[in-house]
């Protein structure tokens, strides 16, 4: 007596479990390639180059993202840039403006652009953007203050209660493409 779709076990129903079947096979292969997969997290990896500022007075800049590693460096300027370059979990990997690098726990950075006067001698702050314009201050070496803008050529900056342009070439802080207002 041929199956009908009424009887227990009839001939739709063996068609349907091997379909069933296969449908959960294929459903927990992609769950367990999932779970296998390593997870992308946002917090780790290379980061695109960006300058960011020190929070503090006192941070440790260490040779690895731990604080087990080493402390390569003990910098006590508040405010001093830092170019961004990886992270990793809280560390960011971070270079100063003398080439060394480093990692330094995120709570320890501050998205606050500062510049840092790298000139040997004085560099003129100006009235505005043209390097002919009235100087209005000199900004000794090791000086840091405050980006506010930036053209091709100049910066300007805020420190000592004295606000004007500073040529790119004096400063620390900013690449040679920075250009906003």
């Amino acid at each position: 007596m041929p199956a009908t779709m009424c009887e227990p076990g009839g001939g739709i129903r063996r068609a349907v479990l091997p379909i069933i079947a296969l449908l959960l096979f294929l459903g927990l292969s992609a769950i367990s390639a999932a779970a296998a997969a390593p997870a992308i997290r946002p917090d780790e990896g290379p980061v695109p180059p960006h300058f960011v500022s020190l929070e503090s007075d006192k941070v440790y800049m260490r040779e690895g993202p731990t604080y087990d590693h080493r402390v390569l460096w003990v910098y006590r300027r508040k405010g001093l840039p830092m170019l961004l370059t990886a992270q990793f979990d809280v560390w960011r990997r971070v270079q100063d403006s003398d080439g060394t690098v480093g990692w330094v726990h995120s709570n320890m950075i501050s998205d606050a652009r500062t510049v840092l006067v790298i000139s040997k001698a004085p560099a003129a702050l100006r009235s505005t953007e043209p390097p002919k314009s009235k100087i209005l201050a000199l900004a000794q070496p090791g000086v840091i203050a405050k980006l506010e803008a930036c053209g091709p050529q100049a910066c300007q900056i805020f420190t000592g209660g004295v606000e004007g342009w500073i040529d790119k070439k004096n400063i620390w802080g900013v690449s040679a493409g920075d250009v906003f207002h």
